[in-house]
């Protein structure tokens, strides 16, 4: 027999601690024991409200009905950040998006905000009970300067990211933003220091004296305490909660939650702009790395179709400009979807990135990916990476690494040819260049491919056609395309073939990765070869022949494309052609029937493009 014991619990409610409708904006935080939320509570979506709810502290929450407080607001995030040593002003900020009641632009327009209330905040005695006393808010602002003082704003907040520091009281938050606007659609990152938000809630009231009034700086007398200063010792410790603050302070507190003053971010622009459409930037999260000449924020972004940028910004302070510095795009999960969170592990040199039906682990770094030379590894410009004499491998900032003699890194610069004074410049597969040969139809597509090593290189294509002494660049039209795997030939002609030169230049390192000779068939000799019968002598016109090597009296089918052709190379052509034909794979379909070779036709299938846009993700376990 078995005893079980029944244990009487308290009824709860999950009103404040989750959505009615999982789909609404969500955030919470705990502290201690006390969960802050901030979420709809109603069926309709229409109660929007911050809470504090489980602990032994009093059930409190934001006025209903009172759009001065939240107006439609989509949740983001929220934090408890210390301001000082004394844990009763410890204050809970919270991140939203809202319909902004100042705004003068639109009835509609949206604002992102940065919310506060004191984690002890215990309501009103007379006004406000069981409801903040403390409740603030103040504008975030993220954007781009422009001509005659108008800005182009990023009002949407998309995600928060809270990068701790050694001082727990003054982390850096990284705010992503989404725009607003009809004219066009963008992304930016803005990174906000504490102080700027404490000195904008230290500031001045926003007032509006009736409807027919602008907002302006509230310039009366501000009741004592403060209204949206918490019940502390720093704070004269004169009322032991804020249920024994003046019915002045109270009433002051509700009808004014919103700052004047607004929150701008570290060097009044953003450190990341993306208006180029090719992805939805959905979340990020930020390891901060030391380097060899200075401290790096490592971006990890994640986008709507499972890609995470892996990004560094660098600040030139003499230009007042950024300059970014893609080092990785890595395609996280087999089936492309949304990513919709990701958490950091700054010990495990780990991220993990989550969509609605997959997990992946994804390594920061793995510096043996950017080559075997010094060049490649500096010009990878990968903070975590670094030339140590004999390959690129982790940079340790202190450790046994610095007891070698050889360590080569320029994050700022990516100058290789200066770094690598003396070491191995150009690795031996970097120094090698790649050639190939390539057939296109005339008045067909074709794509002659190259990838550059980092995504920073910038490739320039040249041309050397028959009978030329010189190289020409290549310049792209309607008809040549400079694609991000290489160069693509939309309709093919006569006049296109040659050896083309696929170079990279990055700080003044000049490779060619790849030559291509490029061959082009003409149509009509195509047209008359596949409308022969190939019915007669078929056992002679096999794509491959029986044994390794082509016997002389044999005559492959392949033979009498080659004739087609026409070139002085037909050597080189024929053993072109047997090397595409003769492999394992080919040699397996002659088992199939000989019609299935009659029929054979190249148009009917498109060229597939074997290698992927994105880098392979490195390790990457899905789950």
């Amino acid at each position: 027999d078995h005893l079980f014991h029944l244990e009487a619990h308290r009824f709860e409610k999950g009103r404040g601690r989750c959505p009615y409708a999982p789909s609404s904006s969500f955030i919470s935080t705990l502290y201690g024991s006390e969960l802050f939320t901030g979420l709809y509570s109603d069926y309709w979506g229409r109660d929007a409200a911050i809470f504090r709810m489980m602990g032994r502290m009093a059930h409190i929450r934001t006025e209903p009905d009172d759009d001065r407080l939240l107006k439609e607001p989509k949740f983001v995030s929220s934090y408890m950040i210390p301001d000082n040593e004394d844990r009763e002003d410890n204050k809970v900020y919270f991140f939203f998006t809202e319909k902004a009641l100042e705004a003068e632009t639109g009835a509609h327009a949206l604002y992102s905000r940065v919310g506060r209330v004191c984690a002890n905040d215990m309501g009103g005695q007379r006004m406000l009970v069981n409801k903040w006393t403390t409740f603030l808010k103040s504008r975030l602002i993220c954007s781009v300067p422009g001509m005659n003082g108008i800005d182009t704003h990023f009002d949407e907040l998309e995600d928060i990211f809270l990068l701790q520091t050694r001082d727990n009281k003054n982390p850096v938050i990284f705010g992503l933003f989404n725009t607003t606007s009809n004219i066009f659609h963008g992304y930016a990152i803005c990174v906000y220091h504490m102080v700027s938000i404490r000195a904008a809630f230290n500031g001045p009231y926003a007032h509006k004296e009736g409807p027919e009034y602008h907002w302006s700086v509230y310039e009366g007398k501000v009741p004592y305490p403060r209204p949206g200063s918490c019940a502390s010792k720093v704070n004269g410790g004169l009322h032991g909660s804020t249920k024994d603050y003046p019915d002045e302070a109270i009433r002051f507190a509700r009808t004014h939650p919103l700052m004047y003053q607004a929150v701008r971010p570290v060097h009044k622009r953003p450190i990341l702009v993306k208006t180029d459409g090719k992805y939805k930037l959905k979340q990020i999260a930020v390891d901060r790395v030391e380097a060899e000449d200075g401290q790096y924020d490592v971006l990890f972004i994640g986008t709507d179709n499972g890609i995470v940028l892996k990004v560094i910004t660098i600040y030139n302070q003499d230009t007042e400009s950024m300059e970014e510095v893609i080092l990785e795009e890595l395609q996280v999960f087999k089936v492309p979807a949304s990513v919709i969170f990701m958490e950091i592990s700054s010990k495990r040199q780990q991220i993990y990135v989550g969509s609605e039906s997959a997990v992946a682990q994804v390594k920061f770094h793995q510096c043996d990916m950017y080559g075997t030379a010094c060049a490649d590894c500096c010009l990878a410009r990968d903070p975590y990476c670094a030339w140590d004499g004999i390959s690129c491998s982790r940079y340790y900032p202190t450790g046994t690494q610095t007891k070698r003699r050889f360590r080569r890194q320029d994050i700022r610069h990516g100058n290789a040819a200066q770094q690598c004074f003396g070491q191995q410049l150009l690795g031996e597969a970097l120094d090698k260049t790649e050639e190939r040969l390539v057939y296109g139809i005339e008045y067909n597509s074709t794509l002659l491919e190259c990838i550059p090593r980092t995504l920073q290189a910038k490739v320039i294509w040249f041309v050397q056609r028959a009978h030329e002494p010189r190289k020409e660049e290549v310049k792209a039209d309607e008809r040549i395309l400079k694609v991000d795997i290489g160069l693509l030939f939309l309709r093919l002609h006569r006049m296109d073939a040659g050896t083309y030169f696929c170079q990279t230049v990055e700080h003044s390192i000049v490779h060619t990765v790849r030559k291509i000779t490029l061959e082009v068939v003409e149509e009509e000799r195509v047209d008359d070869m596949f409308n022969k019968d190939y019915e007669e002598d078929i056992s002679q016109k096999m794509p491959c022949p029986a044994q390794s090597s082509i016997p002389h009296g044999s005559k492959p089918w392949y033979k009498e494309f080659l004739q087609l052709i026409g070139y002085s190379n037909f050597q080189r052509v024929e053993e072109y052609c047997e090397k595409v034909w003769c492999t394992d794979k080919k040699r397996k379909k002659l088992k199939m029937s000989p019609s299935k070779w009659k029929y054979a036709n190249p148009q009917e299938k498109k060229a597939r493009i074997k290698s992927d846009h994105y880098r392979v993700p490195r390790h990457t376990a899905e789950s």
